[in-house]
């Protein structure tokens, strides 16, 4: 008989998976930059150099203002509504390709392939950490506060992982077989960043096309983020509401397919 307590099979998997995404974040994260005499402070010099570009067209060349009832400066509106945006699209895109990069491990190794495209979203997520926290000493710096609405960041943080996972789950299995999904991809996320309400605000969409807002997930979280940084404002129940079903649905389609698709990646990769 069997001295294995009950749950220990489960429980060394868990532990070891763990143990396996901590590698993965880590190494991912130290490939980014290494080599570079900067390292880890080019995740910041990235989204800045992106903000600063958009704020000389948009806010001294073409002088577009704050919405309506929108405190502090353009500069950190803009910024605000930007780090959502690149944390999901960076996690997608470098998902789509994950799984090329790590054919040794998936094809000579018993190896969860799922969790690459975990750790790319949180190797993703130490740069949004970092470019988060700019935005809130800018705020208490520039706006003289600091938003106790704050605490509801982690858990839209949570809900865009599960979304843009889910979708990186499916642009990874895809990426297996049809070598172009990643080049398509990088076609509709072009198309997806500007029906998001980060630099055309939401009051400036035509009458008309509103309903790709209401039917856009990323512009539930540019809201929020916006909401819980630059103002005392709460996130909106029903946006939460419908950003948490978003993606659940994205999350559990996406390991669903994952998971049909990995049974022939050993033969195929």
């Amino acid at each position: 008989m069997s001295n294995r307590l009950p749950g220990s099979h489960f429980l060394r998997n868990l532990v070891t998976r763990r143990s396996l995404l901590f590698q993965l974040v880590r190494r991912d994260f130290q490939q980014r930059f290494v080599g570079s005499a900067a390292g880890w402070v080019w995740a910041v010099i990235h989204p800045l150099v992106l903000l600063l570009s958009w704020t000389f067209v948009f806010s001294f060349c073409l002088k577009t203002p704050l919405p309506p009832g929108q405190p502090g400066n353009y500069p950190l509106f803009l910024f605000a509504g930007m780090l959502p945006w690149l944390l999901f699209s960076e996690t997608i895109q470098r998902s789509s390709t994950s799984l090329i990069d790590h054919a040794g491990l998936i094809t000579k190794t018993v190896f969860p392939a799922e969790v690459v495209p975990v750790s790319v979203f949180l190797s993703s997520l130490v740069s949004h950490l970092a470019a988060l926290l700019l935005v809130i000493l800018a705020a208490a710096f520039w706006l003289n506060q600091i938003s106790p609405s704050l605490l509801f960041l982690p858990i839209y943080m949570g809900l865009l992982g599960m979304l843009a996972v889910g979708i990186g789950w499916i642009a990874a299995g895809l990426q297996v077989y049809l070598r172009d999904t990643a080049q398509f991809l990088s076609v509709v996320l072009t198309f997806w960043f500007w029906l998001t309400p980060i630099l055309i605000t939401e009051d400036k969409f035509p009458r008309r096309l509103q309903f790709l807002i209401t039917g856009n997930p990323l512009a539930y979280f540019v809201r929020a983020y916006r909401d819980t940084l630059l103002s005392a404002r709460l996130p909106k129940w029903e946006d939460l509401a419908v950003a948490a079903v978003c993606a659940t649905a994205a999350f559990v389609i996406g390991g669903l397919f994952f998971r049909y698709m990995k049974r022939g990646f050993a033969d195929v990769l």
